[in-house]
């Protein structure tokens, strides 16, 4: 299924987009798209049944904006560093364990929504990445087959960074990556059963109509399974929590001088296959 949310900001209600693109209404059946929703398998296979049924109501879909598809999002687990081309344009080497950083949920916004150019920024840069959504509470978890397991679904996320305050500002490299806006995350959240394999997707991303990525999940140094799995070992993952499992190559930071880093009136769009597109125009905060 391909879960939504629609509707102004903080007053979005359930949707699911149907084999045929129709937008269908979900309020009736459910309250809202959240990790208690994923971990309720009774409640999904009622939303699946009614769609099959065609029971769902068809929603007008002019001038609704598309916000996050996940509500009341626990945590965001981000890990870095975890394409093999990526690493190589940024000049590290491979890390031997999955590098770890988080973002607070309150940076998640819609796939079409603003992203804001901090004050001072001087490097905010892109990158298109697989988001994994949580399904079932994972902790100590013993195998990359567990792990997938545990997932709920996937989506795209944008993890809009700023380079001077990541790298250059001293401490770790949170101050970078929680800016507001800076977790574009949707349209949709694809369920599990609907992504084949998680290591066999395309991942593209354009800045004013130019592509900077042009990338694949299964050249991942650590793969989805095994990154739930090694994360479950340090944390408790709990429904509707959100892992972000690293860029491909093309990011500004991996350019020549002068880096592209990017600039309120720029456009970025990304996608990943199977997973539903964004675009974003950037203004200054």
């Amino acid at each position: 299924m391909k879960l939504l949310r629609v509707g102004t900001a903080g007053q979005e209600r359930p949707a699911l987009l149907d084999a045929d693109g129709t937008l269908r209404d979900l309020s009736g059946l459910v309250a809202d798209i959240d990790g208690a929703l994923l971990a309720d398998e009774a409640a999904l296979g009622r939303i699946r049944a009614a769609a099959d049924a065609g029971e769902l109501l068809a929603l007008d879909e002019a001038g609704l904006r598309v916000g996050p598809p996940l509500a009341r999002i626990g945590k965001i687990v981000c890990i870095g560093l975890n394409y093999h081309d990526h690493a190589r344009e940024t000049g590290a080497e491979p890390p031997a364990e999955p590098v770890i950083f988080f973002k607070a949920a309150d940076t998640v916004v819609g796939p079409n929504d603003t992203v804001l150019v901090p004050r001072g920024s001087v490097k905010t840069d892109w990158e298109v990445e697989l988001a994994v959504v949580i399904g079932r509470t994972a902790r100590y978890l013993e195998s990359a087959e567990e792990g997938l397991a545990h997932v709920a679904g996937y989506a795209v996320a944008h993890d809009v960074s700023e380079r001077e305050f990541q790298i250059e500002r001293g401490g770790t490299w949170d101050k970078g990556k929680n800016c507001e806006t800076f977790n574009p995350l949707g349209p949709w959240l694809v369920t599990a059963d609907e992504v084949a394999d998680p290591q066999d997707l395309s991942l593209r991303l354009w800045v004013n109509g130019e592509l900077k990525q042009d990338g694949t999940t299964a050249d991942q140094i650590f793969p989805v399974g095994e990154v739930v799995r090694y994360v479950s070992r340090f944390m408790t993952l709990y429904p509707g929590d959100v892992i972000n499992t690293g860029t491909p190559a093309g990011v500004a930071l991996g350019q020549p001088e002068p880096k592209p880093f990017l600039r309120a009136g720029d456009v970025v769009e990304l996608e990943i296959e199977g997973l539903g597109r964004q675009r974003q125009e950037l203004k200054d905060a």
